[in-house]
């Protein structure tokens, strides 16, 4: 029995990956989310909580950790990332190959993972798709969410590696213009690669 084929999606924000990574899962592509992963170890009784408490006091919060805090921590301490990476990565690595183990019988898995080539995740993957759109739509995206400023946006892209060079490294690009023209990219992406590794 082959193992799965392990394709990482990427995207910088607003380029449409959370639809896209909907759209593997509606056809039948199971899919570990890293964003989710996260979220869970962050949670009450996630696994994370005692750590980052023991680390960065006075960010948890009725049990979870309060993001609003621990960003203020991280924007006060520029050693503090490193630290709190150094609790989470393990964690999330850990959660991604139970992930996988679990689901050894598919012949694909998608690995939605935000940082992909910032954390060094791309390593772990068969190959890597990364979602894009024009810098106008990616703009106009995040901020009709109404959840972030023009600054708020301008200080997450500067974290991220620039669109361009992600699409340079990825295997496979799909424009996230429209969904029927995003879906269809989807499952002709799936085709190929089950037809590939059958």
């Amino acid at each position: 029995m082959s193992r799965p084929f392990l394709l990482g999606l990427t995207g910088s924000i607003g380029m449409g990956k959370s639809t896209t990574a909907q759209m593997f899962a509606a056809e039948g592509v199971p899919v570990w989310d890293a964003d989710a992963t996260v979220h869970a170890l962050y949670a009450p009784g996630g696994a994370a909580v005692a750590p980052i408490a023991a680390a960065f006091p006075g960010v948890i919060v009725a049990g979870a950790v309060d993001r609003a805090r621990l960003r203020e921590v991280l924007q006060a301490d520029k050693q503090a990332l490193t630290r709190l990476e150094s609790i989470v990565h393990p964690l999330t690595t850990a959660s991604r190959q139970a992930f996988i183990a679990d689901h050894a019988d598919a012949d694909l898995i998608l690995l939605d993972i935000p940082l992909m080539y910032e954390t060094g995740a791309d390593a772990a993957c068969d190959a890597v798709l990364v979602v894009s759109a024009p810098p106008e739509v990616q703009r106009a995206r995040v901020l009709a969410r109404g959840q972030m400023s023009e600054e708020q946006l301008a200080m997450i892209l500067s974290r991220q590696m620039p669109d361009a060079e992600k699409r340079a490294r990825a295997d496979h690009v799909i424009e996230t213009l429209t969904l029927d023209q995003t879906r269809d990219a989807v499952r002709h992406l799936i085709a190929q690669i089950r037809g590939r590794h059958a």
